[in-house]
């Protein structure tokens, strides 16, 4: 997958939002190595069968050139290398060897990194062999601390989704079944797509004492007892670029939330006429100017100013695709007017306004603001209206079934429903409907009810979808 600039600095807004959430948090950001002893990956049993089936392995160092002329691996490794497919192991190692006693924890570390993972199929962003992320690994003294940092991290995945991403999530716990593997406990944060299916946009591990234990990372207590640290890991990758393009996309291309956004605002200079062009292009100048002298979001508001000697409509076209926030069309009988022609890119290709120059300039901040408000609670509405409380198999089949399976339309949402707590109700809606529970909601209330499938007693309700 390659990313293209303007994909690229969507993906460095994420970078600068999230680190400064870690840092915020006490974590520092360090960098472990991309290739990871086979050995080191079969310490811990559920994580090496986790992985197995999507590990790149490095079996030699070197080219050499055959009797054919063609290029033949040589020089054979002692011990296979695996392409990271994430860094516990690794990690754990160098943890083992950072602490030795209680005053070494706990350790906070966060690196940004690229993974790589033999998907079977891939899905441009969502499921791509190598991709980018952050990965926090942390140790800690007691359970507890490590509890109270898995919950803390999901809290920053849930507000950079909402706050930044304009996405709304639901927070919650994985099933035995889903969580990852060799965790004890996996929380997520679970978005819907506008085709209605499910996209976990984050997750945060707590991992027990079972890599401790695996990487033998040991400390010495305030007593003086040797103790297994209790660790977690959590990470949020360009998958997330892939669910702002879901979320938020229409059918004239990306619409980007203004605090993600390269660009806040394009001027876009109608130079129709050779005598009347320095003048239009002195005071888009002036404009950007003016614009970029004021902040939004604690940031300098980031403006681009189209200048190429293209078509009008060309240019406009360019900028609706790219989903920038806001488009300001400045020609001659504008400027004669002092003012500025507006389009938001929330609101449909028809909703144009003239506006006074200086009224746009003081005014900018707040638009931007309401933009990124707009395209939250549109986000929110379409999956409030496409969530629903299921008590009947029947129904729940129904559901997931198109209705028309020579033309299927988009079905289906998220369905809130009773599960008895067994992994055998999974693997049935699983195998009959490619549906799963894509988590059991930290709010969810106690509810006392039915499983939709078994019906068996259940005490409250969990979120089924068919998901990416």
């Amino acid at each position: 997958m390659v990313i293209k600039p303007w994909g690229y600095s969507v993906w460095e807004n994420m970078q600068a939002a999230l680190d400064a959430k870690f840092k915020a948090t006490g974590h520092v950001n360090a960098y472990f190595p991309l290739f990871i002893p086979l050995s080191f990956l079969e310490k811990e049993a559920q994580h090496v069968e986790g992985f197995a089936k999507e590990c790149a392995v490095v079996t030699h160092h070197r080219l050499e050139q055959g009797e054919d002329g063609k290029l033949v691996p040589a020089g054979k490794l002692e011990e296979p290398l695996i392409v990271r497919p994430t860094s516990e192991t690794i990690i754990g190692e160098m943890f083992a060897k950072w602490v030795q006693s209680y005053r070494d924890l706990p350790l906070l570390i966060n690196q940004w990194a690229n993974v790589v993972r033999w998907e079977l199929r891939t899905r441009l962003f969502l499921r791509t062999t190598e991709f980018l992320w952050q990965e926090g690994h942390t140790a800690h003294a007691t359970d507890q601390e490590a509890r109270e940092e898995t919950d803390r991290m999901l809290e920053v995945y849930a507000d950079f989704a909402e706050n930044h991403m304009a996405i709304p999530v639901i927070k919650g716990h994985k099933t035995e079944s889903e969580r990852f593997p060799g965790a004890d406990d996996t929380l997520c944060i679970e978005a819907m797509m506008q085709d209605r299916k499910a996209l976990q946009a984050a997750t945060s591990h707590h991992l027990g004492q079972n890599f401790a234990k695996a990487a033998n990372i040991k400390f010495q207590t305030e007593e003086g007892v040797e103790e297994f640290a209790w660790t977690t890991s959590w990470g949020m990758t360009t998958r997330m670029i892939g669910a702002m393009v879901m979320v938020h996309g229409d059918d004239d291309g990306l619409r980007i939330p203004p605090r993600m956004a390269p660009s806040h605002i394009a001027i876009l200079p109608v130079l129709h006429k050779e005598e009347t062009r320095a003048a239009v292009m002195e005071y888009c100048e002036k404009l950007k100017a003016d614009l970029e002298a004021l902040e939004y979001e604690g940031e300098k508001i980031r403006v681009a100013f189209d200048t190429r000697d293209v078509r009008g409509g060309e240019k406009t076209w360019h900028w609706v695709k790219k989903g920038v926030p806001v488009r300001l069309e400045v020609g001659p009988r504008d400027m004669e007017g002092d003012s500025v022609f507006v389009a938001r890119r929330d609101k449909g290709p028809k909703e144009k306004y003239g506006q006074k120059r200086d009224e746009f300039v003081s005014g900018a901040p707040a638009l931007l603001a309401d933009i990124q408000k707009n395209l939250f609670e549109q986000a929110k509405a379409f999956r409030d209206e496409h969530t629903v409380s299921i008590d009947t198999k029947e129904e729940f089949y129904a559901f997931f079934t198109p209705k028309n399976a020579d033309k299927p339309e988009p079905h289906g949402g998220f369905a809130m429903c009773h599960w008895s707590g067994e992994a055998e109700v999974e693997e049935i809606v699983g195998k009959d409907l490619n549906v799963t529970i894509r988590c059991i909601p930290l709010d969810a209330p106690h509810e006392e009810g039915k499983c939709v499938i078994s019906g068996k007693p259940s005490s409250r309700r969990v979120v089924f979808a068919k998901s990416y």
